[in-house]
């Protein structure tokens, strides 16, 4: 008889997680190595998805690195191939690669608030759209065929944001009366994008063991400005932001069998951000 603690194990699956060396990327690489997966690390950053796995496999979990441009069709059909390659298939997808909104000294430099929507720049929209949806897009549509020929069975796991289920609440960014910037329109737009990116494809795959599900973590602790901690933390139930490894039993289960009734759904990490 399979225990709950079964249920989580992931011996003998293969996981490839973009964005792999990112801050939560790389929780998610060693979470899913220490639950016994062989694990993928997918990043542009070609030096730092090296050394995560190879810190993973010091630690002496399966892992690999794989530096891949998402945007690039024909970087993301060689990951999957080497991956394939290497571990003979592939049975979990997180798709955590993102860009996220960082300080625009440009925009301050013409006397602009960095983020303001009037002005905000159009090829800064459109990377954000080519990486947030379309790169998501095509690692999504290379990684499920190798699910469908291992018998239509799989795991993707989209990396929302709760500025993708509510609009930015834009008072957190001042700062002694004084507004530093705007959380640009592209993060909301492109998070509320991958939602209905995993409902679409979860209905799509009816009939067969591919199941789609987002996680939506709150704001996570990153050396954030004291000031923008203390406006972040007021806005939560629990009073503070999250620790990066806060996210991992929710991946966890999403990946794993202890999941397997669930699909299209919508596990939400926040510290009670979006329930008031």
């Amino acid at each position: 008889m399979m225990t709950i603690m079964d249920k989580f194990n992931l011996a003998g699956k293969v996981a490839v997680v973009t964005g792999g060396a990112g801050l939560l990327g790389k929780e998610f690489c060693r979470t899913l190595a220490e639950a016994e997966a062989s694990v993928v690390v997918v990043d542009l950053n070609a030096d730092a998805s090296v050394k995560v796995a190879a810190d993973l496999t010091a630690a002496r979990y399966r892992v690999r690195a794989a530096p891949t441009d998402i945007t690039n069709p024909e970087s993301v059909n060689a990951l999957v191939e080497s991956t394939l390659k290497a571990f003979g298939r592939l049975d979990i997808l997180v798709n955590s690669a993102a860009l996220d909104p960082k300080f625009d000294s440009d925009a301050l430099a013409k006397g602009l608030t960095p983020g303001r929507f009037e002005d905000y720049p159009l090829d800064q929209w459109n990377a954000a759209m080519n990486v947030n949806l379309t790169g998501m897009f095509l690692v999504t549509q290379a990684c499920v065929k190798p699910m469908l020929e291992q018998g239509k069975k799989g795991s993707i796991i989209n990396i929302c944001s709760t500025y993708g289920l509510n609009g930015p609440d834009q008072r957190i960014y001042i700062k002694e009366g004084k507004r530093l910037a705007f959380k640009p329109v592209y993060y909301t737009v492109t998070k509320a994008g991958v939602m209905g990116f995993t409902k679409y494809l979860a209905a799509y795959y009816m009939g067969t063991e591919i199941r789609v599900n987002a996680l939506t973590p709150g704001g996570v602790y990153n050396n954030h400005d004291e000031t923008f901690v203390a406006n972040y933390s007021a806005k939560t139930i629990l009073g503070r932001m999250a620790r990066k490894d806060e996210m991992n039993g929710a991946l966890l289960f999403l990946a794993s069998d202890a999941s397997s009734y669930m699909t299209g759904g919508n596990v939400v990490v926040d510290g009670g951000w979006t329930a008031w």
